[in-house]
């Protein structure tokens, strides 16, 4: 028999260890995260009481898996479009939190006397807080759907990003001690054409493609086809040069969109468990108490720096960003620690030997005593607040308050200059984006043309294909707006410039003259053009550009690049909105700042199982009102006052998300015993024998009353050898016959002063 991998050792080692700690910790009414970390430091390499891991490099590989999940989960949870919704306090609370990090991670450096490397790294690491450990502690602590924390969530998406362009900037200055702008200017542009095609592009073809085989779908076939999209486009994360962490948030960012996203995050929520123990336990392995004693005081100083200092910046950027003090206090305590970007980044500092060896041990240390405080710092948010708040003068309160009270509304919206042009600029970045991605595909696709095809006709095929697959996006670039309309709609304006409305559709039109002419020159080489004898004449590089003037300026006037166009942004938006108009009403963007829909189910334990519509409260104390009761395939929509709300019924309420969150503690309530031990029973199944002198000979089952007087059920009558299940009510009673009952046995002994019994 072959000997076992050592994998399934370590994980029963993992899985056991976890599930004591953790019901330890649920015991003592703590975090779980904590009790992974607890696990993972009592069988790591640096204790020897306890049973050790052997196959450190798989429990690694499963750790990453962990950390895919995860990021997953918060993309179901938190999609781009609700970012762009909190986009402003997103990005001034990163930018000044990374900012501010960066620059006091570099003097602590410098007070402690370690190097100008050693300290351009720690500031760095400092900035970068832990996506896993927030979202797991929200988690923890059922703070998921509460408003600050979709800021929260936002922003640590923005320090994901900046690590990505954050390690581009340490590796140049790593290997040439010098700052190289053009290549940092390349990383963005690389990373934001990662997202648009990405984002764009699957959430073009995802819905479309679940609604194809959505009545094919399983429990099973939804599980199977949601994971494999999920690392599918974390290999395409990967394979770009970014972290799989980014492509698995990204996959679920664009299936938070689509009717599937709650049962999706439904069926992998066990997936998500049972790997993210593994990830949190990992973590805590790599606690070592000996560096915890030779660098103590350094540790002790980087974790006060990064609780107290790191959580004020991320508290003032909240502040800066419009929030109110409350929101703004509870969130910057979220953001007191440091994450997995951390070790990446210090990672990268050795393997290029610019920074010393003790960095990396001191950075997880800080990195697991934060993760350790996190749940509690995060708890602390509240009495902070309330503390604060007895604290701080009026005057100073009312600054800080978001004073924008009650509905925000918009008279008739007008295009100004600025608005104008942003817009302008970002269309001419999506579509150029989009077309660059359709033209590489094609020229990929048109390689494999040419190992079939002699030239020249395979590069005529492939340049044929080429123009007509991206004529709508070319098309789009060059000619989507509408300049007469514009310009009435900008003449409203005092600031109207006529010159540079023509700018900008002289840019859109350079740009996609310039999309064509790269085609034809990548498809006709400078031994075509001698072949037609235009190496001595005309130069070569004219005749593309007429080709290429010619082929733009006749997609103007062609219907069918139009047409394709809008079919492909008309699929795209209802996709993007498929899941939003499947609810009763649909919320517009003017009033999302201040109403919201959402679904709660309503728990067995709810005091409003059983009650009318007009019997709760919903409007008198939480201002919140019902929209539509989905009860099994049965939906109602705005139910009457007498609607009665039974278990289980699926609810869509409307109104804020402040109240929103007061309610669903009484509307959703978790069960604190998961499975729960019913009582003994004492009904059994008796057996009695219709003897001549019995009292039942001759009559028939209904006239004993035997359920009605003594609490007993017939369930079978053998007579003659042969068995009668469940028989009628107009049984009659015969000698010899042998009947089972169910009945409790009081009931039983009280049947046995009536007939002879057997049991």
């Amino acid at each position: 028999m072959s000997e076992l991998p050592a994998l399934f050792s370590d994980l029963a080692l993992i899985l056991v260890t976890a599930g004591v700690t953790t019901i330890l910790f649920k015991w003592l009414k703590q975090p779980l995260v904590l009790g992974y970390i607890i696990a993972g430091f009592l069988i790591g390499p640096y204790m020897t009481l306890f049973p050790g891991i052997n196959d450190h490099e798989s429990v690694h590989l499963w750790s990453e898996i962990g950390m895919v999940f995860l990021l997953f989960a918060i993309g179901l949870e938190f999609s781009f479009k609700k970012l762009k919704k909190v986009a402003g306090t997103v990005g001034i609370t990163a930018l000044t939190e990374l900012i501010s990090m960066c620059i006091i991670g570099f003097f602590l450096g410098k007070l402690l006397g370690w190097s100008q490397m050693d300290s351009i790294f720690l500031g760095c690491m400092l900035a970068m807080s832990s996506t896993t450990i927030i979202a797991k502690a929200f988690e923890d602590l059922k703070l998921t759907r509460e408003k600050f924390t979709q800021g929260v969530i936002g922003v640590l998406v923005v320090e994901d990003l900046a690590a990505i362009l954050m390690m581009v900037i340490l590796s140049t200055i790593a290997v040439s001690t010098s700052f190289n702008g053009a290549e940092l200017a390349m990383s963005v542009v690389k990373l934001v054409f990662f997202l648009l095609i990405f984002y764009i592009g699957g959430m073009f073809l995802i819905p479309s493609f679940l609604k194809l085989i959505r009545r094919f779908m399983s429990e099973e076939t939804l599980t199977v086809v949601a994971v494999g999209l999920c690392f599918f486009m974390v290999w395409l994360a990967t394979k770009f040069g970014f972290s799989s962490a980014l492509g698995a948030f990204l996959m679920g960012s664009i299936l938070a969109e689509t009717l599937e996203a709650e049962m999706v995050h439904k069926l992998t929520k066990p997936i998500k468990d049972l790997f993210g123990a593994v990830f949190f336990v990992s973590v805590g392995m790599m606690v070592n108490p000996s560096i915890l004693v030779q660098y103590w005081w350094q540790i002790l100083v980087i974790t006060i720096v990064v609780i107290l200092l790191k959580s004020l910046s991320s508290g003032v950027g909240m502040l800066l960003a419009g929030n109110n003090l409350k929101d703004s206090v509870r969130a910057g305590v979220c953001f007191g620690q440091i994450g997995e970007f951390s070790f990446i980044i210090a990672s990268v500092g050795m393997s290029f030997g610019v920074i010393d060896d003790f960095l990396y041990p001191i950075i997880v240390s800080v990195s697991i005593i934060t993760t350790f405080i996190t749940p509690y710092a995060i708890k602390s948010g509240s009495p902070l607040y309330s503390w604060m708040d007895k604290k701080i003068p009026a005057k100073w309160k009312e600054t800080m308050e978001n004073k924008n009270k009650g509905i925000k509304t918009k008279t008739g919206e007008k295009v100004t200059m600025r608005a104008f042009l942003i817009r302008q600029l970002k269309n001419i970045v999506i579509y150029s984006s989009i077309t660059f991605a359709v033209m590489w595909l094609c020229f990929g696709l048109a390689a494999i043309i040419n190992q079939y095809v002699p030239m020249p006709f395979g590069n005529i095929i492939g340049i044929a294909l080429t123009i007509v697959i991206t004529s709508p996006f070319v098309w789009a670039l060059a000619f989507r707006h509408k300049k007469n309309d514009t310009r009435d709609k900008l003449q409203e304006n005092s600031k109207f410039s006529d010159s540079a409305v023509q700018l900008s559709f002289i840019v859109g039109f350079l740009i996609a003259l310039g999309f064509e002419w790269n085609m034809i020159h990548h498809f006709f080489s400078k031994s075509f053009w001698a072949s037609m004898n235009l190496d001595g004449g005309i130069p070569a590089i004219w005749v593309a550009l007429i080709f290429a003037i010619g082929v733009t300026l006749l997609l103007r006037v062609i219907s069918p690049a139009m047409k394709w166009y809008k079919k492909i942004e008309n699929n795209f938006l209802e996709n993007m909105n498929k899941r939003q108009s499947q609810q009763t009403i649909i919320v517009p963007e003017i009033l999302q700042e201040n109403f919201t829909l959402e679904k709660m189910e309503l728990s067995v334990k709810s005091p409003y199982v059983g009650k009318t519509i007009k019997e709760t409260d919903f409007r008198d104390n939480y201002n919140i009102s019902v929209v539509c009761v989905e009860r099994g395939d049965e939906i109602t929509n705005l139910p009457d006052k007498d609607f009665v709300l039974y278990p289980h019924d699926e609810i869509t309420f409307v109104g804020s998300e402040a109240h929103l969150n007061l309610l669903k503690s009484r509307v959703i309530i978790e069960d604190e015993i998961l499975i729960k031990e019913k009582p003994e029973s004492d009904v059994a199944l008796h057996e009695v024998d219709i003897a001549e002198n019995d009292p039942f000979l001759g009559m028939m089952l209904r006239e004993t009353k035997l359920r009605e007087r003594h609490f007993a059920m017939v369930v079978a009558v053998e007579r003659d050898g042969d068995f009668i299940l469940n028989p009628s009510a107009n049984i009659r009673f015969e000698v010899g016959d042998h009947v089972w009952f169910v009945s409790t046995t009081e009931k039983a002994k009280e049947l046995a002063g009536i007939h002879l019994i057997n049991d």
